[in-house]
């Protein structure tokens, strides 16, 4: 199966062309206009790759960036700018970008840097392959899946890497401040209060085995404990 990559570019003319010579090359691709709309065709699509221009209107490649990474931590995200400064190239590897393409775009090398930041990302997926027992709970991380007997709970991939944090840490205090950085990369009061719906959602899926617990500890963070084991 071919490729999906999301191409976020306001420049139509560039971003047609982009288009084209990447499904001349193989690729399936989804051309946005704006950062809004690339976000809108991120949220209804997952993709196996992601081309941002950093400078666009209604929303900047950077802060669509940080939006994608708090769904998927681990999209492989190429950058394509103007901007040369370095303080920007830092900026964008700090976000967590695999690449960062400085405009004049050659295509060919375009192709190459995606194939390998692909090569990266597949091979990271095909080496780690985690499972978990939790409870009378099977939870295989690395597809996101949480068996009980013969039924299968599908994840999304935050109630993954959450689920994830407190098996790492069963029996012990798993901090507030580690799941928000990790997670989600900010302390505000919503991120704050959409750990907690996380929170809720994975006591829900582990409610079939009364021993496990995930307590809330004031003011600190989580526990998971699980009396049966």
């Amino acid at each position: 199966m071919n490729e999906k990559i999301l191409l976020v570019e306001d420049n139509d003319t560039l971003g047609y062309i982009l288009k084209e010579y990447l499904e001349m090359k193989g690729f399936e691709v989804d051309l946005a206009m704006d950062g809004a709309e690339g976000l809108k065709r991120f949220q209804k699509s997952p993709f196996d790759l992601c081309i941002l221009d950093v400078m666009m209107p209604e929303m900047d490649g950077f802060e669509l960036a940080k939006e994608m990474k708090t769904t998927n931590i681990e999209l492989p995200i190429i950058f394509l700018t103007a901007k040369a400064l370095k303080v920007d190239v830092l900026k964008g590897f700090n976000i967590g970008a695999d690449d960062y393409i400085i405009k004049p775009i050659d295509e060919e090398e375009l192709v190459a840097r995606i194939k390998a930041v692909l090569r990266r990302s597949q091979s990271i997926k095909e080496t780690v392959h985690l499972t978990y027992e939790v409870g009378n709970y099977q939870f295989d991380f690395t597809n996101q899946k949480l068996f009980l007997g013969d039924e299968v709970k599908m994840l999304t991939e935050k109630e993954a890497k959450l689920l994830k944090l407190l098996c790492e840490y069963k029996g012990r205090l798993l901090p507030r401040q580690k799941v928000l950085k990790s997670l989600w990369n900010n302390n505000d009061y919503f991120t704050r209060r959409s750990m907690d719906v996380f929170i809720s959602r994975l006591r829900k899926y582990l409610s079939k085995d009364e021993h496990i617990q995930i307590k809330n500890v004031y003011g600190s963070g989580f526990i998971m404990t699980d009396s049966a084991q």
